[in-house]
């Protein structure tokens, strides 16, 4: 081999070296820092402009409760790992723990597989425990049984804190 084939090869496998170190430090950075949580609310003047001029009178008022129920409308987590993430609140159950098979898989060492459940009966919704080693807590009480839970209130499943909002 020539003396030039030598070099471009030796130059090559240094190129090659360092896109591997630098990808292995991209992983290592996102493994350490996680994914950039964005802030999702908007400042209050920006949340209601004014309506321009002559639009009053053709702008549709809001339903303010009439014919329909309020209450929660999506299950948001405020603290852990999982920070940012919302789910939205339907008729049916939410499962939540570690197991791939639940509505929110919390990437947590202290919740169980199936560690709880959040659902709607009776035109509120109820936490349940569902048999987890380190108990769930609505407001810093022990969860033993389905117990109610208004919007707001703080559910804490491990390191996670989960709150009902509307």
């Amino acid at each position: 081999m020539s003396e030039l084939t030598v070099t471009l090869l030796r130059l090559g496998y240094l190129v090659l070296l360092w896109a591997f170190v630098l990808s292995a430090i991209g992983v290592l950075r996102r493994d350490l820092y996680g994914t950039r949580i964005t802030s999702r609310r908007r400042p209050r003047a920006a949340a209601n402009p004014a309506p321009p001029a002559g639009a009053a009178a053709t702008a549709p008022t809001p339903d303010r409760g009439r014919g329909r129920k309020s209450g929660p409308t999506r299950l948001v987590v405020t603290e852990g790992p999982l920070r940012g993430t919302t789910l939205p609140l339907g008729s049916s159950a939410v499962l939540i723990g570690r197991a791939p098979s639940c509505t929110l898989v919390l990437d947590d060492d202290y919740s169980s597989s199936r560690h709880a459940r959040v659902y709607p009966e009776g035109g509120q919704w109820l936490v349940e425990d569902m048999g987890s080693t380190n108990g769930t807590f609505v407001d810093d009480q022990k969860v033993t049984d389905a117990v109610p839970v208004r919007p707001g209130a703080q559910i804490r499943i491990g390191q996670s804190v989960l709150e009902l909002q509307g």
